[in-house]
């Protein structure tokens, strides 16, 4: 089974998404994160994705399939994967439907719930450490990441406008796909308003009957 993981900014989903991985073993896609994998590679794919980034273009939803694609044929056997911020529109759900069903994959979606008010307010408070790009809460008190010990800085879009736009953004591109999940019987929901760990264990609740 595989887990198509949705939140608006600020709902930790990238957070969660990772510690789901470790404790479920699963394998994790997000497309930036492999964006920028494979253009360090020497392959065809690799080749074409690092010309498009280095012309300023954006990546376009066939070439993101692509990936996938690419992603899925190399995917240990038998694993699930946790699919982090993608479809981000209509268009790419329905290319990514279709992609996971030629390969056999069941899949659900799971959506973060949290007003674009509490993601407003966590993003213009969060920090990100400057080496590692870890990201760290309102309520984290120190100055510097406890992972690398790397300078804790606040983001230059994490400002209130900027914020407002990528809210927007994820209401009028992102929810109507979610929203046809939900139609088709295929979205859980968890409240993402708690802290990390509440958070953590009701997904984890809802997820083990689905995953083990």
């Amino acid at each position: 089974m595989d887990i198509l993981l949705f939140g608006i900014q600020g709902s930790g989903k990238g957070t969660q998404g990772k510690k789901l991985k470790d404790h479920y073993g699963m394998t994790y896609f997000e497309t930036g994160g492999e964006l920028r994998r494979l253009a360090s590679e020497d392959s065809e794919l690799g080749h074409k994705i690092k010309n498009i980034i280095e012309a300023g273009h954006l990546v376009d939803n066939d070439v993101v399939m692509e990936i996938v694609e690419n992603f899925l044929n190399n995917a240990p056997e038998g694993k699930g994967i946790f699919f982090d911020g993608i479809p981000r529109k209509m268009d790419q759900k329905e290319s990514l439907d279709a992609l996971l069903n030629k390969h056999g994959r069941e899949y659900k979606g799971v959506i973060l719930d949290l007003s674009e008010e509490d993601a407003l307010d966590r993003l213009t408070k969060r920090r990100i450490c400057s080496g590692c790009k870890e990201v760290y809460p309102a309520k984290y008190d120190k100055d510097s990441c406890e992972k690398c010990g790397g300078e804790l800085i606040t983001r230059t879009d994490d400002n209130a406008e900027s914020i407002k736009v990528r809210l927007k953004a994820f209401s009028d591109e992102t929810m109507p796909a979610i929203e046809k999940y939900e139609e088709e019987g295929k979205l859980l929901h968890v409240d993402g308003s708690k802290n990390i760990e509440e958070v953590d264990q009701e997904l984890r609740q809802v997820l083990d009957p689905i995953l083990g």
